[in-house]
């Protein structure tokens, strides 16, 4: 999907100069807004693929842009992006139908990966049963809000390799966006069991342990 329109959207110019740098020579077709305002009104005219869209943008935030942006248009893909690895927002995020995460600052090749594994994930069948494409397949459900059928998919990734944290700790945040916290939390923890080192369920934990409720119980 080489020809596919995307939409950067970040109030930074050297973030947007960049990723259009990173793509172009790929075949995308790269369009930029300067914020959120600026993005939505490009959205009907632009018809984009996919967004790349800035978690933290003076006026309207990236949370507001995606819930908008998902009203105009449900099948959007869009990845979030941000300097501030902020737990709430990504599960936030997802709840909205963000697709995946990128974190600032980022490699033109950690870029161009991930842009193309998102698009990709639009030609990926259903039926596939290896663990990448079931992994692909559950985080496109994901991004159009299709939770229950995403966490199907990422027990059959865990049922294909029961060895990787990535599984157990995505398996987490859809539970976490569908209200089942527990059980979230201990695929979190499976996760870490696994991959001590593996940061993303780490931090979800601590988010728990810190978080008033968990202090009451202590």
């Amino acid at each position: 999907m080489s020809e596919a329109r995307i939409l950067v959207v970040d109030d930074e110019k050297n973030i947007r100069l960049t990723v259009a740098q990173c793509l172009e020579p790929q075949g995308y077709t790269v369009q930029t807004a300067i914020d959120g305002l600026d993005g939505l009104s490009q959205l009907a005219e632009y018809n984009p693929h996919l967004m790349l869209l800035d978690l933290q943008m003076p006026g309207m935030n990236g949370i507001e842009v995606l819930a908008r942006a998902k009203e105009l248009k449900p099948d959007l893909n869009v990845i979030m992006v941000s300097a501030h690895g902020n737990v709430e927002n990504a599960v936030e995020a997802m709840k909205l139908g963000a697709v995946d995460f990128i974190q600032k600052p980022f490699t033109p090749k950690e870029i161009r990966e991930l842009v193309s594994r998102v698009l990709g994930r639009e030609n990926v069948s259903d039926l596939s049963k290896d663990y990448d494409s079931l992994i692909s397949t559950a985080k496109n459900k994901a991004s159009k809000r299709k939770f229950e059928e995403a966490i199907i998919l990422v027990k059959q990734a865990i049922g294909v390799n029961p060895n990787n944290a990535e599984a157990f700790n995505m398996l987490g945040e859809l539970l976490e966006v569908t209200g089942d916290n527990l059980q979230a939390m201990k695929n979190y923890r499976v996760a870490t069991d696994l991959d001590p080192a593996y940061r993303p369920a780490q931090k979800k934990l601590e988010r728990a342990t810190d978080s008033p409720k968990s202090r009451l119980k202590m």
